[in-house]
């Protein structure tokens, strides 16, 4: 009889234990990895920076550079003018380069790829937006405007995402997947009900 009361009760002590581990794995899902190596810090993002220039040509942070927008541009742009010499390098209307990477063009290799919209800004493509080009902007910026309704979304005023497909030799989305597609179920047919003659 102690010997089974005994085993109720380590039982009982082992339930409560999983119960308790449990509550306390369930507490820490929603929150984010730690990333260094004592386990501090943000997780790694994975979304790229929104670009200076937008940030000045975007007001309300809408994702869209609307009539309004487009219309003050020039004076906007100018908010990043750091040195106020009347123009924008590189530094001044790009985000800096994450630390380690390569600076400037000293390999043709590690360029970092022109924004469509600082294409677009800067007309004499030299990697500066000139005086003449920032008085230019506003007209420059309606030239992105593909549907003609006054204001520019992202679409409209940054390069499409790379898509993975186009890089793969078939072309589709599993191309470089280690899995198959997933084949769809059989189309089934319901059973048709005897006829009653």
């Amino acid at each position: 009889m102690r010997t089974s009361k005994h085993i109720q009760c380590i039982g009982i002590a082992v339930l409560a234990l999983g119960v308790c581990a449990t509550l306390a794995l369930a507490q820490n899902e929603g929150t984010p990895p730690r990333n260094d190596a004592l386990g501090g810090g943000p997780p790694p993002s994975h979304h790229r920076p929104i670009l200076p220039i937008i940030q000045a040509l975007d007001v309300n942070h809408d994702g869209i550079i609307d009539s309004n927008e487009i219309a003050n541009a020039s004076a906007e742009l100018l908010t990043l003018d750091k040195n106020h010499d009347g123009r924008l390098t590189p530094d001044e209307y790009m985000p800096p380069r994450p630390d380690g990477a390569p600076a400037g063009s000293s390999s043709p290799g590690h360029q970092r790829p022109i924004p469509l919209i600082v294409r677009t800004l800067d007309a004499n493509h030299d990697g500066i937006i000139d005086a003449k080009e920032i008085a230019n902007a506003p007209a420059a910026l309606l030239t992105l405007d593909k549907n003609h309704d006054g204001q520019l979304t992202r679409d409209e005023y940054m390069d499409p995402r790379p898509n993975r497909a186009h890089d793969s030799p078939e072309g589709g989305p599993q191309a470089n997947s280690p899995h198959p597609p997933p084949v769809p179920p059989a189309a089934t047919t319901p059973p048709t009900p005897p006829t009653q003659n």
